[in-house]
């Protein structure tokens, strides 16, 4: 198990492919709740799995929560047994408007997004 320095909780975007051969051995692991055994993030793989989408093409995506330095440091071993990781991706919205330094979940950046284009049809 590798370990990690502790920092405020990162949201990623990945996108994997399942590998040659592993689609039984996850869907076995997902049902008996194995996925993920040993590992310090516990049901998050569970979670992940759950709440993950498969694409037209075959890939898979889902946001993962992550608090070390490296990108996916703990989680890696665990989803690498299963999946090739073709990419992983800051999931919160860098607005070049405002604050520079603030970031919003893509899902709230374009709920705001939407909101302000309302009000500014309404005021017209």
């Amino acid at each position: 198990m590798k370990t990690c320095a502790t920092i405020i909780a990162v949201r990623y975007l990945v996108t994997a492919k399942v590998k040659p051969g592993k689609v039984e051995a996850l869907e076995r692991a997902i049902e008996d709740g194995t996925l993920g055994t040993g590992s310090i993030a516990g049901d998050e793989y569970l979670r992940n799995m759950g709440e993950a989408r498969e694409l037209e093409d075959g890939r898979v995506q889902w946001v993962e929560v992550c608090y070390c330095w490296t990108p996916l440091a703990e989680e890696r071993p665990y989803w690498e047994k299963y999946f090739a990781l073709l990419k992983v991706q800051d999931a919160h919205a860098r607005s070049p408007h405002g604050n520079k330094g603030a970031s919003l979940p893509f899902a709230l950046n374009i709920l705001k997004t939407q909101r302000r284009k309302r009000i500014s049809r309404e005021l017209r």
